[in-house]
C-alpha cells in the first residue's frame, strides 16, 4: 500500500469533518466532465460519510448515475445562472444545500466569480493547477518539454487532497456492465459478436481520421462476422455520415439520435472494445472499463488527456519523425503548415492491427 492510501485509510470521516458536503464544479466539455467520474467513485468510496454535489450541466448528470451520496446540482449557465447576478444567485442557493467546501475542477471565468462568492460565505474552495506553463513547454515548437505530464483525472484528485480528502486513483474500481433496455437489445440485435464502438468525430478536423482512411477501416472490419460496428456521434451532418455509413457496410450500426443518453452509456458500458478520436466518446468508454484505442492528430496524450487507465499501447499516434512538433497544441486547435494532415501517418492497417490484438 502506498503512502497516500495509508494515510488515507487511518483517517475516519468524523476525525475529519464529520457530514462534510463538497461541491464539485466541472460544467463541461464532455471528456472534461467524464473524466471526474473515477475520482467522485474513489472520493465516495474512501469517506463513505461524504456528500458531494456535482455542478454541471444537466445533460452530464446520468454520467454520475449511480454513484452513492452523490447529487447533481444542474447550472443553467445560459439562463438563470447566466452573468454575474445569475452566478451569484447560484452560489448562494448552493451554500443553503450545506456545502462547506468546493473544489473547483474548472478554473474558468465563470467559477472563478462563484469561487469569490463562496469566500465571502466563508466556505473553503481550492482550485485546479491546470499545468499551463508545462503544457505550454510541451506544445511549443522550440525547446519543446516532451515528457508525460500529469493526468487529468490526478489533477482533479489534487485538489481534492488540497481540500484534506487525499486518494488513491488507483483504488478505483469500475462498476458492473449495466443491464441493456429492450429497445437497445432489439437496436443492436441478439447475435453473438463482439460488440465494437467506433466515435469517428472530434471537435477540430485536425484529430478526425480521414473519412476515406475510416472507410478503410470499416470495410475490412464489416468483412469480420464476428464483430459488430456500433457507430456513435451527434450532431446533424455527424448523423447523416454515420447513417451512410451503416447501410454502406455490413454489420454496422448508427446509434447517433436513436438513443438517450443514459440509454448510450449503459450500450456503451457492454462493448467490447471503443475506437474513438482525441473526444470525449473515448473518455466515457473508459470510465465503464471498456478497452479504448485512441487515434491522435496533433494532440498527444502526454497533455494529460489519455482515456483513464487505458494503456500507452492503445494510443495510436502520427508518425513523429515527419512531424517532431506534435503536440502542437492541447486542443488541436492550433498546428503549423503541413500538419493538419499528420493524422494521415496513421495507416488504416496499423488501426486494425491493433483492433484484432484488443477484440480477439
Amino acid at each position: 500500500m502506498n503512502q497516500t492510501s495509508q494515510n488515507t485509510s487511518d483517517l475516519s470521516v468524523s476525525e475529519k469533518n464529520e457530514k462534510s458536503h463538497i461541491l464539485i464544479i466541472r460544467f463541461s466539455a464532455m471528456g472534461d466532465v467524464a473524466m471526474t467520474v473515477p475520482v467522485v467513485r474513489v472520493l465516495t468510496a474512501t469517506y463513505p460519510d461524504l456528500k458531494v454535489t456535482v455542478l454541471t450541466r444537466g445533460f452530464f448528470e446520468p454520467l454520475f448515475n449511480g454513484i452513492p451520496r452523490v447529487s447533481v446540482y444542474k447550472a443553467d449557465v445560459n439562463g438563470v445562472h447566466s452573468g454575474v447576478i445569475g452566478l451569484c444567485r447560484l452560489a448562494k442557493d448552493l451554500r443553503d444545500l450545506g456545502i462547506d467546501k468546493v473544489a473547483d475542477l474548472h478554473d474558468v471565468l465563470r467559477t472563478n466569480i462563484l469561487n469569490s462568492v463562496f469566500y465571502m460565505f466563508g466556505i473553503t474552495v481550492k482550485q485546479i493547477d491546470k499545468g499551463r506553463s508545462e503544457k505550454k513547454a510541451l506544445t511549443r515548437k522550440n525547446n519543446k518539454i516532451y515528457k508525460q505530464l500529469k493526468t487529468t483525472v490526478q489533477r482533479y484528485a489534487d485538489v481534492l487532497d488540497a481540500l484534506g480528502y487525499p486518494l488513491a486513483i488507483d483504488t478505483h474500481r469500475f462498476p458492473p456492465k449495466a443491464k441493456l433496455s429492450d429497445k437497445t437489445r432489439i437496436l443492436v440485435g441478439a447475435e453473438p459478436k463482439k460488440w465494437l464502438g467506433i466515435a469517428p468525430f472530434a471537435q477540430h478536423n485536425s484529430k478526425v481520421y480521414p473519412t476515406d482512411l475510416m472507410e478503410t477501416v470499416l470495410q475490412e472490419l464489416s468483412n469480420n462476422p464476428n464483430i459488430k460496428i456500433l457507430l456513435f456521434g451527434g450532431g446533424k451532418e455527424e448523423k447523416q455520415q454515420l447513417e451512410i455509413w451503416a447501410a454502406k457496410f455490413k454489420n454496422t450500426i448508427s446509434i447517433a439520435g436513436k438513443l438517450n443518453f443514459s440509454e448510450e452509456l449503459v450500450l456503451i458500458s457492454n462493448l467490447d472494445a471503443m475506437l474513438s478520436m482525441d473526444s470525449g466518446n473515448g473518455h466515457i468508454a473508459a470510465l465503464y472499463g471498456v478497452p479504448v484505442i485512441s487515434i491522435w492528430g496533433v494532440t498527444h496524450p502526454y497533455a494529460g488527456f489519455r482515456p483513464f487507465n487505458q494503456p500507452d499501447e492503445n494510443s495510436l499516434i502520427p508518425d513523429l519523425t515527419r512531424f517532431p512538433n506534435i503536440p502542437t497544441s492541447v486542443y488541436g486547435n492550433k498546428f503549423p503548415d503541413g500538419y493538419q494532415n499528420a493524422i494521415r501517418s496513421i495507416s488504416p492497417k496499423m488501426v486494425l492491427n491493433k483492433i484484432q490484438e484488443v477484440l480477439f
